[in-house]
């Protein structure tokens, strides 16, 4: 295998009470997180105070260099 740059996703970890922002996207704006499950996060805006209940939707990016990709199973 050859060594590559890769960028890698993964589901950030939200937590009860943090404060965001989302740059971009039709979310985009600060929110509160009220709720978290497995699937889904609930966000409450901070300045209509609506409440809304999405699928879980942000990701952490990272790139990392000389990465084997294809990885192997």
């Amino acid at each position: 295998m050859t060594k590559q740059e890769v960028v890698v996703f993964r589901p950030y970890p939200f937590v009860i009470g943090q404060k965001i922002h989302i740059e971009e996207g039709p979310r985009r704006g600060d929110w509160e997180v009220i709720g978290v499950s497995d699937r889904t996060v609930t966000l409450k805006c901070p300045v209509s105070f609506r409440e809304f209940e999405w699928k879980q939707f942000c990701y952490f990016v990272e790139e990392q260099s000389g990465r084997e990709w294809p990885q192997k199973d």
